[in-house]
């Protein structure tokens, strides 16, 4: 590995101006890239992960800049540079990949447009051979139909298949820096682990140098050679990826470590431990140690004094006034206070009839559309795109019932249908001894009442125009939930059961960031208190405190209310 850095930040601050005056959302950040090195950025939602990414190219928006500090690359500062030079560096020597894919393209452009303007613009490309390039790029990052693809506009692909037309857009110009924002959150497993692989192999075939921003912690572990962890703004442990997650040394560090589930233990017995508390806002931090309010080792001290980064061993940096105790002491500590695990359901008769839900033989059938004029008026057989496809299960009081699979097996499609959003074609639904096997818009109050979902795209449920309090209000209003005085109150409840305190009730969704959307779809899901919650990745854009907390959450309204899962 070149032993010079490709990318060296020192010391940067980034400012943003808002109505209240200048807020630092980043803080004194220090760290070097070099050649084919893969840095990964870690921390909770609001920590300044991707102000960091969007500041190595100065794209802060218009109230955002950098106060201080320096960022270099290939040895020439970035800061200063026009608006020209700048968009000629993205998209050719340094590519970013979004986290959220539609914010990257253009809803109005075919991808085969998009994917070849980037070639043609940046390496003078015909449009033929761009074309072509296009395609073989689809085709490295696993694209089903890449061919069909080419020709569709963002809105016709899943969030999966969006994603996946990023990363090979940023791939496409062979850059010598890779910033990637979340690049993996709406693949699969399967596709995520050959993305992986896919850019593990670019780095090792053109010595390309990446950011690699994150809360999935098994994969920065897979990808990283040195990881930083963010807390509201800071770096606060740098070092070696397997000193990291083998003897991490900051107390912030070792609770994110603490949040991951124990795979071994008996479903429902065991808590998860989220990071008491919730991320500062960069307007209002504490004094001293910015995570003294949530560290359980804090000391007076703490509260007085603002801890620099300071090297503690070769290559180990901890921002920290007092060096954590060794790691292993610190689970062993952790294993003596805790609190008793949770007891699970107790088992309930299974007599004929007491399953909460009963598919069977569901179909769900898309048409496709004629081909010819004739198709309109019965010269030609419909033809239909088999979604989902003789699906039969059954789920009783109380159970959780997982269902996995690559994208595109019908996971989303089945759980749409038993919630009423996707017409069946064939097949019955019967959800508490009533079928339900008719659309939404035809079924009973009461069985909207107590047939619930949390859906894997925020952005998609959240009217932009109303605040958040008003949009959980609507659903405790229309079902009775609890009486009209008591709303407000209620409403922040739910809000605090999912880490967001009571300022989100007037807030809209456009200022909250992925993860605090997911939680408010989590919050207005569970407000009708409901018999069954289909749960279509509920997790997957939170970081791993939050994660814990909301899995803890549904655990607890489980085990309390014997609440049925998918």
């Amino acid at each position: 590995m070149d032993e010079s850095p490709i990318l060296s930040v020192k010391n940067l601050a980034v400012t943003y101006k808002t109505r209240k005056g200048e807020v630092d959302a980043v803080r004194d950040v220090t760290f070097d890239i070099r050649r084919g090195e893969n840095l990964g950025l870690v921390g909770e939602s609001g920590c300044g992960k991707s102000t960091v990414a969007y500041a190595m190219v100065n794209f802060l928006g218009s109230n955002g800049f950098i106060k201080r500090g320096e960022v270099q690359f290939k040895g020439e500062s970035l800061r200063g540079r026009s608006e020209a030079e700048l968009r000629a560096l993205r998209g050719g020597d340094i590519s970013m990949v979004y986290q959220e894919p539609m914010s990257a393209l253009n809803p109005s452009m075919r991808i085969r447009d998009q994917l070849a303007e980037s070639l043609i613009t940046h390496r003078g490309f015909a449009q033929k051979d761009a074309d072509a390039e296009s395609l073989e790029a689809l085709k490295k990052v696993y694209m089903p139909d890449a061919e069909g693809v080419m020709t569709r506009y963002p809105h016709q692909l899943s969030g999966g298949q969006q994603q996946r037309v990023v990363i090979a857009m940023a791939m496409l110009n062979n850059p010598s820096l890779l910033i990637m924002d979340e690049p993996t959150t709406a693949l699969d497993v399967t596709v995520e682990a050959a993305v992986l692989d896919l850019i593990a192999e670019l780095q090792r075939k053109y010595n390309t140098a990446a950011l690699y921003i994150s809360h999935n912690l098994g994969v920065v572990a897979r990808v990283s050679d040195k990881v930083a962890v963010m807390y509201a703004g800071e770096i606060v442990e740098l070092a070696a990826s397997r000193d990291i997650f083998h003897n991490p040394q900051h107390p912030y560090t070792q609770g994110l470590m603490r949040c991951l589930p124990d795979v071994d233990a008996p479903k429902g017995t065991r808590t998860l431990y989220p990071i008491p508390g919730r991320v500062p806002s960069p307007a209002n931090l504490p004094q001293g140690c910015i995570f003294a309010p949530r560290c359980e080792q804090a000391r007076d001290e703490c509260t007085v004094d603002h801890p620099a980064l300071i090297e503690i061993e070769p290559g180990h940096q901890v921002r920290c006034l007092r060096r954590a105790a060794d790691w292993e002491a610190v689970k062993r500590m952790w294993a003596a206070a805790d609190e008793p695990a949770l007891e699970p359901c107790p088992e309930r008769p299974n007599p004929a009839g007491d399953a909460v839900l009963n598919v069977e033989a569901a179909k769900v059938y898309y048409p496709v559309p004629f081909q010819t004029v004739g198709g309109l008026f019965g010269l030609e057989k419909r033809k239909y795109v088999r979604a989902s496809d003789d699906v039969s299960f059954s789920i009783r009081r109380g159970r959780t019932l997982g269902v996995v699979g690559e994208s595109g097996c019908g996971k989303s499609t089945i759980a749409k249908a038993i919630v009423g959003l996707e017409p069946l074609y064939q097949g019955k639904v019967d959800f508490l001894n009533v079928d339900i096997s008719k659309p939404l818009n035809r079924r009973g109050i009461e069985s909207i009442r107590e047939l619930q979902m949390v859906f894997q795209d925020p952005n998609g449920v959240l009217n932009p125009s109303y605040t958040i309090g008003e949009q959980i209000a609507f659903s405790l209003r229309r079902f009775h939930t609890v009486p009209p005085h008591q709303v407000r109150a209620e409403v922040e409840r739910l809000l605090q059961a999912v880490k967001l305190d009571a300022s989100y009730y007037n807030r809209l969704p456009r200022q909250l960031s992925g993860g605090e959307k997911q939680r408010v779809g989590i919050a207005r899901a569970i407000s009708t208190n409901p018999a069954m919650v289909v749960c279509d990745e509920p997790v997957s854009a939170l970081d791993v405190s939050v994660q814990a907390a909301v899995l803890n959450l549904l655990l607890e309204i489980q085990n309390t209310q014997h609440t049925t899962m998918i």
